[in-house]
């Protein structure tokens, strides 16, 4: 059976609850296409502050059978389950976790990223850009693949008791900032940045070689704290890439990750990453580079009918199988201060969807990636870590 792990996390905000008109309880699309019809803690960077925004409410709110969300400035706890997938068998016993899914029977509100298409996008939303956007978001979008869970910690944490048991677990996560260095120059800016760590590729290939590449990309992955918690987890960490479809996808991995930031109260954790395949790296930077252009005329498009439409959708694994899109509708907006907001949404996940990338249509992120996936409460309602919006 699928098995999720509970966490608390305290939380002390001055906040309001933020929602808007016009919103469903009904993930859709509703269709049969899924994945049955396929075979110590550094806090996130700040930013500055662009302004402030005037939007309706109604009255959807955080109740007790969502796990004690609160607001109207009230301190209090988040709980939740978070949906990593835990897997005593490894990858081979990951199709079982799929098929015996209970949050989820039958999984038809997820459709598979080769077969997903703009009719299975709500009606008048079946938009050229906003397709192509879903589409390169699932370019970027990877499974995180975790052996080793941390002894090093007195927080709470959904998988601090499991240290020494040696499980897979699997989240998801986003690629981005995609640059290339030669002899430790970044090659995009004019060369006027100087990587000091490294003048060759520190990539486990070439650390172990008497003739190491001095061509080298490195990138950010963005997924959930509690899929890898510091850096001891991040040394047991490999992340699948382009994982498309369960039969046929090639192998692509990366096995060199380490923790640039991390924050607990924001669930949010910034794997730095490695490589020095030169066709995975220029293949990642062209990626990553459309996707940015797209991103933006999106977000500008949508960004006066956001409140209208509510749409947001998720590129995951779930249950570590092949990447699925699931598009949903968010519900509340928690506003905690200094532009950081939680969202609740309808969008479907499962576990393995943990630190998946989640776009609100019409909302720009300080960081693209900003809000991940964390958990989903009994309700059914899912919800992401903090991010900052606008």
């Amino acid at each position: 059976m699928c098995r999720k792990r509970k966490t608390q996390t305290d939380r002390k905000v001055s906040k309001r609850l933020k929602t808007e008109k016009n919103s469903t309880d009904l993930c859709f699309p509703q269709d049969t296409c899924g994945l049955n019809g396929s075979e110590d803690q550094t806090d996130l960077a700040d930013f500055s502050s662009p302004g402030n925004e005037n939007e309706d409410t109604d009255s959807h709110h955080f109740t007790s059978d969502q796990s004690k969300v609160q607001s109207d400035e009230v301190e209090g706890p988040l709980i939740g389950d978070h949906e990593t997938q835990e897997s005593e068998g490894g990858e081979a016993d990951l199709h079982k976790y799929l098929v015996g899914c209970k949050k989820n029977p039958g999984h038809r509100q997820f459709i598979p990223v080769e077969t997903f298409t703009k009719k299975h996008l709500p009606e008048g939303l079946q938009d050229n850009d906003l397709y192509k956007l879903i589409k390169l978001t699932a370019d970027l979008t990877v499974r995180v693949d975790v052996t080793m869970s941390s002894p090093k910690t007195t927080q709470p944490y959904p998988f601090s008791n499991m240290s020494e048991r040696r499980i897979l677990r699997t989240g998801s996560g986003s690629v981005r900032n995609v640059n290339k260095f030669q002899d430790g120059v970044l090659q995009d800016l004019g060369n006027i940045y100087k990587n000091d760590d490294y003048t060759k590729c520190w990539c486990r290939e070439c650390v172990g070689s008497n003739s190491p590449s001095n061509v080298w990309w490195e990138f950010k992955v963005n997924t959930a704290k509690h899929v890898v918690f510091d850096d001891i987890e991040a040394n047991h960490t490999t992340l699948r890439l382009f994982y498309d479809r369960d039969d046929g996808s090639p192998v692509v991995s990366i096995d060199k990750v380490s923790i640039d930031k991390v924050s607990v109260e924001q669930d949010r954790c910034e794997l730095k990453c490695v490589t020095c395949d030169e066709t995975l790296g220029n293949k990642l930077m062209g990626m990553w580079k459309h996707f940015q252009k797209v991103w933006g005329e999106v977000c500008d498009k949508y960004r006066d009918s956001r409140s209208q439409h509510k749409l947001t959708f998720i590129v995951s694994h779930p249950h570590g199988c092949s990447k699925q899109v699931s598009v949903g509708q968010w519900k509340d907006r928690l506003e905690l201060g200094e532009l950081r907001s939680k969202f609740t949404y309808t969008t479907c996940t499962c576990p393995g969807s943990s630190g998946a990338q989640v776009l609100c249509l019409g909302y720009r992120y300080y960081t693209y990636s900003d809000l991940v996936h964390s958990g989903s409460f009994k309700s059914g309602l899912n919800y992401s870590g903090v991010g900052r919006v606008f």
